[in-house]
């Protein structure tokens, strides 16, 4: 089964204020895991799929790693930088995140449908990485 591509017109501002607003998040929640590491560390290891903090050694380790590339990656994204590279970059950090932190807990269904819809909006620049400003 073949797809067809379509084409379909936005504005380029729109865009823009999209790319800065999501990456806004990325950079805010990046200076939390460095202020606010025993916290981040405490939320992860009291939820119930908190094992996956331990991937990378010790939860600790994972919440400073994940601030330092999510604060680059969310610059990267606010600049518009290798737009693609970096949605790629922010969705590989998100799904851990969104599956240790939220998923089971009943309290957080706001939160995780949050995350999906930033997992969208990753989405969006991870596939329309070629974005063209049309003269009019």
């Amino acid at each position: 089964m073949k797809f067809q591509e379509k084409t379909l017109e936005v504005n380029y501002q729109s865009v823009v204020i999209l790319r800065i607003m999501l990456s806004l998040i990325f950079i805010i929640a990046s200076t939390n895991h460095f202020f606010n590491t025993e916290k981040t560390v405490s939320r992860i290891e009291n939820s119930s799929m908190g094992f996956i903090g331990n991937i990378l050694g010790t939860p600790e380790i994972a919440v400073i790693l994940s601030g330092i590339v999510m604060l680059i990656a969310g610059i990267s994204l606010l600049i518009g930088f290798k737009t693609k590279i970096a949605s790629i970059v922010l969705i590989a950090v998100l799904i851990p995140i969104t599956l240790t932190v939220q998923v089971g807990q009943i309290a957080t269904l706001g939160p995780l449908f949050k995350n999906v819809a930033i997992l969208g909006g990753l989405l969006f620049f991870s596939i329309n990485s070629n974005l063209k400003i049309q003269k009019q």
